[in-house]
């Protein structure tokens, strides 16, 4: 285990991917319904019934989920439905295009062997229930969970190793397929003039940060890892068609075989070592928190060594630079971990720190990737 741990005196945030979600923002389901039945009667061509509508358990920090049954055409059809989050309540992100993401979600059905949930339609107005939205079949299967994260105790844990093996390979292939397709130049920002896509990648985060910090004091470790990653930008142009946030929670699997691809929103073209850090960093982050609790966790699990290995066999192409790309992810993280806990402080769920590192949950990892130390901790788990 690494010598740096994350977590003030061991504490473990079982309730971490709970805060920042203000209650305000969730929907009336109840409201929404009549309106929403009206839509699907226009959208299908014949009278849709609304028969049940709810929200998940643990719903989403960057938009909101809403769980529909409807019927229509003598038959019934499991939807879900993803609605923009409100932006005059403290979104994640500060713009949030949903329909975008839907015809993203589209494209990558069509042109890659990648799965991704049957594709309903797209709402990107909010005359209808006061929110852009898009409709979505609902796909059976598992997710490894967040909360308490998978390393804890799950499906995942209790699986055999040939089970998990199957699982990691067949994901890795999965983005693979998806990096193997033509980047759709309608859909994703292109980088600026005399500006490299890993380039462009940086200065959005930046400009992230910059938002993040608009009306809060700033993270003098996110500064100076922002000048760690100036300092030692690799000079590529490679893009490829990045999912973005490239993780197995946000996969869902039947029988260990990605069975739909989730959540588009920080798609964008990027070089592919770029995806293949942010699954092993979020890995990382997640057994990390499991041993610090004493917990076993997964340490065979999503290695480093083994998935670069086995992405560079599913694409035919070699990774570059890994260690800049593992500590970019994890600074990446740390922004939105910052985000995240930046929001509860406005939302009234956790004070202010004296210290604006300690809104960062993973600043001890952070830390030790720009000091170029975290790996010799991990040690034969690598």
């Amino acid at each position: 285990m690494p010598e740096h741990p994350d977590l003030p005196d061991g504490a473990v945030p079982e309730n971490s991917a709970e805060l920042a979600k203000p209650s305000a923002s969730r929907l009336d389901v109840k409201a929404i319904a009549p309106a929403l039945a009206a839509w699907l009667t226009d959208k299908a061509g014949s009278p849709v019934t609304v028969t049940g509508i709810h929200l998940p358990d643990g719903n989403g920090m960057s938009s909101e989920t809403v769980i529909v049954d409807a019927q229509w055409g003598g038959a019934p059809h499991p939807l879900v439905a993803r609605v923009a989050p409100d932006p005059n309540n403290d979104p994640l992100f500060a713009s949030y295009d949903l329909d975008n993401q839907f015809r993203l979600m589209a494209y990558v059905g069509q042109r890659t062997t990648a799965p991704v949930p049957p594709l309903y339609w797209s709402e990107p107005g909010t005359d209808i229930i006061g929110a852009p939205f898009i409709v979505m079949g609902r796909v059976d299967g598992d997710i490894p969970p967040d909360v308490l994260p998978y390393t804890f105790g799950s499906w995942l844990t209790e699986a055999d190793e040939q089970d998990r093996r199957r699982l990691q390979h067949q994901t890795v292939h999965t983005l693979a397929a998806i990096h193997a397709a033509p980047i759709p130049v309608d859909l994703l920002p292109a980088p600026r003039a005399g500006e490299s896509p890993l380039a462009a990648h940086v200065r959005r985060l930046t400009e992230f940060y910059r938002w993040t910090t608009r009306d809060c004091p700033g993270s003098p470790l996110l500064e100076r890892a922002l000048a760690w990653v100036h300092e030692n930008l690799p000079a590529t142009q490679d893009e490829v068609l990045c999912w973005g946030d490239a993780r197995i929670g946000n996969v869902i699997y039947q029988d260990f075989v990605p069975a739909a691809v989730l959540d588009w929103e920080m798609a964008t073209r990027a070089p592919r070592e770029l995806d293949v850090a942010w699954g092993i960093a979020l890995h990382r982050f997640f057994q990390d928190i499991a041993q610090l609790a004493g917990v076993a966790g997964l340490p065979a699990f999503w290695r480093r060594a083994d998935v670069e290995r086995d992405y560079e066999q599913a694409a035919g192409a070699r990774l570059h630079d890994m260690d800049f790309y593992l500590t970019y992810a994890t600074l990446y993280y740390a922004m939105i971990l910052f985000r995240i806990q930046t929001r509860a402080i406005d939302f009234g769920q956790a004070d202010e720190p004296a210290n604006p590192d300690d809104k960062i949950l993973n600043q001890a990892t952070l830390a030790a990737m720009i000091a170029g130390t975290y790996w010799d901790g991990v040690g034969e788990n690598r």
